[in-house]
């Protein structure tokens, strides 16, 4: 797989509420604090968005997407001056899917999913992303792909089929990864960090090999090389625009690949250390616990902490295991 891939698999998106808006007259809702991220779409008509703590509401246009990564409490509006009514009156707390109507309907029309990120790594991808990801609509393919999802899925919420309820799931998992694609661009503006590094074709490239091969003893020079660059050039630029070094970031993709296998499989930690390059538990044991801040059987017990992983405050939070 390919990097992004890599790490949407590692984190496990699980789309656990999916459905629509149709909003007319004028309205105002607000939206509570929750967990995981949420992505939504306006398939038509235009409103305002505003999320707690960032100072500037947006204004969303028909084929304009947003994702909301912090969990913070929004509101949703044609008019933000008027008073907001709480958005579960319209959406029932024990409603799956469908479209909630407000005023009646009829202006404005959006579709989204709220995801949850079942790995204790989530802030690897919620980490690098702002409060408010705002994708206007384009031209291109990859939103064309994206208005195809939009379309398919109000379909299947509109006149529900059999299935219709894992439809709508996986084209939500389909408009998350558009989302993130059409948002990679952001990196070549001066953005830091693993998913912006993706839209350049030389960091791209080596994350993806150190991905395909986390096991093989990779070393600068050879990074350097299948990139075509040399090896101090290849060095500075992974730091700006990564934002740690190349082998600090294998270490720690490493660290978190063993980390899954120790949540998700029963393989014992001596399989775990071979499969990631390392010759004894002993050495794969200290770089675990100088990246992940406890030992390999700590994290497997669960301990119940803040792990940094990441140079820009991100952290992750190990799962707890219920032990008989």
């Amino acid at each position: 797989m390919d990097p992004l891939s890599d790490i949407l698999s590692l984190l496990k998106p699980r789309s656990y509420l999916t459905g629509g808006l149709d909003a007319g007259g004028d309205w105002c809702l607000q939206f509570g604090a929750y967990e995981g991220i949420k992505v939504n779409a306006v398939v038509s008509g235009r409103c305002w968005l505003s999320v707690d703590g960032v100072a500037d509401a947006v204004q969303l246009e028909a084929g304009d997407c947003f994702l909301l990564p912090k969990g913070r409490p929004a509101r949703l509006a044609s008019d933000l001056t008027l008073a907001p009514i709480d958005a579960m009156t319209i959406f029932s707390p024990a409603r799956r899917g469908g479209v909630a109507i407000c005023n009646g309907g009829g202006d404005v029309f959006l579709l989204g999913s709220r995801f949850t990120l079942a790995s204790p790594q989530a802030e690897i991808l919620l980490g690098v992303l702002p409060p408010i990801v705002h994708i206007r609509k384009e031209a291109d393919q990859a939103s064309a792909t994206l208005r195809w999802s939009l379309e398919k899925m109000r379909q299947e919420l509109s006149t529900p089929l059999p299935g219709s309820s894992l439809v709508a799931e996986h084209l939500a998992h389909l408009m998350l990864v558009q989302a993130l694609r059409l948002y990679l661009p952001e990196g070549l503006e001066g953005r830091v960090g693993w998913l912006f590094a993706l839209a350049d074709k030389q960091m791209g490239e080596a994350i993806g090999y150190m991905h395909a091969d986390p096991a093989h003893r990779w070393t600068l020079q050879q990074l350097a090389e299948r990139v075509g660059m040399s090896r101090t050039a290849f060095s500075v630029k992974f730091k700006a625009t990564v934002g740690i070094s190349p082998m600090d970031y294998l270490v720690r993709w490493r660290m978190l690949l063993g980390a899954d296998k120790l949540s998700c499989s029963r393989d014992s930690l001596s399989t775990v250390a071979t499969s990631l390059g390392y010759e004894s538990e002993s050495a794969f044991g200290a770089a675990f616990k100088r990246v992940m801040g406890c030992s390999p059987r700590q994290y497997d017990l669960g301990r119940d902490r803040a792990l940094p992983l990441f140079p820009d405050g991100q952290s992750a939070r190990p799962r707890r295991k219920h032990r008989p």
